[in-house]
């Protein structure tokens, strides 16, 4: 079992994100011809033909919000990709192997929303959920860890967040 908990972002976040989002502007639409463009609703890549929204995402905002931290300046905006309209959501809770692919970092925050390090992992094409579980299970050791971000390196957007279970 494992000690920690994985979270798409929230289907009522996402559904107040496409009417306006965190910068405050509406959405973009975009179809997705080709397909792989990593959707934050559900924690899959996207299929060819699907209807999707680019929006700006804060990641610590509504955690903030909740925990009564103030994350100061790593109050970051960044993009990303969701369906257009309601999906069926991330069901799991385990590291979704499905976002594998490319570089990722793994960036601990504390209870307060500073940042308390990083990590650079290297994902194969299917993702390595087993190393990524290891590098959670290091970065969780540290008591003062509170969440950790999972961002793209390439673009350096927000993938998904992990908690302890």
């Amino acid at each position: 079992m494992s000690t920690f908990r994985t979270f798409a972002i929230d289907a009522e976040v996402v559904a107040g994100l496409r009417v306006r989002d965190d910068a405050g502007r509406p959405p973009r639409p975009v179809t997705d011809t080709e397909g792989g463009s990593p959707l934050r609703c559900c924690l899959r890549h996207s299929l060819p033909g699907e209807e999707l929204a680019l929006l700006s995402y804060a990641p610590l905002r509504r955690w903030a919000a909740q925990a009564g931290a103030d994350p100061g300046p790593y109050d970051e905006v960044g993009p990303v990709f969701v369906h257009a309209e309601p999906c069926e959501g991330f069901g799991g809770t385990d590291f979704p192997a499905g976002m594998g692919g490319e570089l990722r970092v793994f960036r601990a925050y504390d209870d307060r929303g500073g940042i308390l390090g990083g990590r650079l992992v290297e994902h194969h094409v299917s993702g390595d959920a087993i190393a990524s579980e290891a590098v959670l299970a290091e970065q969780f050791a540290d008591p003062e860890v509170e969440l950790v971000h999972v961002r793209a390196v390439l673009f350096g957007c927000f993938m998904f967040e992990v908690r302890r279970a």
